[in-house]
């Protein structure tokens, strides 16, 4: 398996997001263990749901022969975007942050926002994967604006899923249910401001992030192409 992620280039980013998920999962244990509170141990399944798009990526990005198979490709699409809102979806728990608890506020916003970062990375490095699975036979300009609309879609599962409490998997348990709901919103946007006004500023604030990555991974890139040198500043 390493030689394999080594081989694709993928070796150091799974140490490295391993590593995050390790050091948020030891930060929520020693909260626990200092407070005896379990207040914040669910952020390691939503880190875990988290995971699971970056998972589904990953795995067509190392298997290039499923790349091959149109009917795998669209199994491992649907997939991953059934599972992606779960990525941007820590965010919310920042909801669960509370003023009057028996540690720090401060140290409760550190364990959050180090949950809902590692989970967002999982998320725009498997939004990526896509990217360059789909960017084989679509423009990188039409890519981007695919991209975007993922985004807005992601944010608006996070609504359905914060709100309404439907999870990834109800899509099976309850389709009809799910289907009911999302129809509604659909059909009687005027009843729901609610919903659209989070999905939109969500939307808006996910597309910022990923404009913001696009632009350092460019200029990365053209200093590489370029091989920009700094040189050192001339002395007197």
């Amino acid at each position: 398996m390493f030689k394999l992620l080594r081989k694709y280039n993928r070796l150091n980013e799974t140490l490295f997001l391993g590593c995050l998920s390790i050091l948020c999962f030891a930060i929520s244990v020693f909260r626990f263990l200092m407070t005896g509170s379990m207040l914040f141990l669910f952020l390691n399944w939503n880190l875990f749901l988290a995971f699971i798009p970056w998972f589904f990526s990953s795995l067509i990005t190392i298997k290039p022969r499923l790349q091959k198979n149109k009917i795998a490709v669209v199994i491992f699409l649907f997939s991953w975007l059934l599972f992606f809102p779960n990525a941007p979806y820590i965010l919310t728990d920042l909801f669960h942050l509370r003023s009057i608890t028996t540690v720090p506020v401060w140290f409760d916003l550190m364990l959050i926002l180090s949950f809902a970062w590692t989970g967002l990375l999982f998320g725009f490095m498997s939004l990526w994967d896509i990217e360059q699975t789909l960017g084989k036979q679509i423009k990188e300009h039409w890519m981007t604006i695919i991209s975007i609309g993922l985004l807005f879609l992601a944010s608006f599962g996070v609504y359905i899923g914060r709100y309404l409490r439907w999870n990834s998997w109800d899509i099976i348990r309850d389709p009809f249910g799910l289907l009911s709901d999302i129809g509604d919103r659909f059909f009687n946007p005027s009843d729901h401001p609610q919903t659209w006004g989070m999905t939109m500023f969500m939307g808006l604030f996910l597309t910022i992030i990923y404009l913001s990555f696009k632009l350092i991974k460019k200029r990365n890139e053209l200093f590489t192409n370029k091989g920009i040198v700094y040189e050192e500043p001339i002395k007197n």
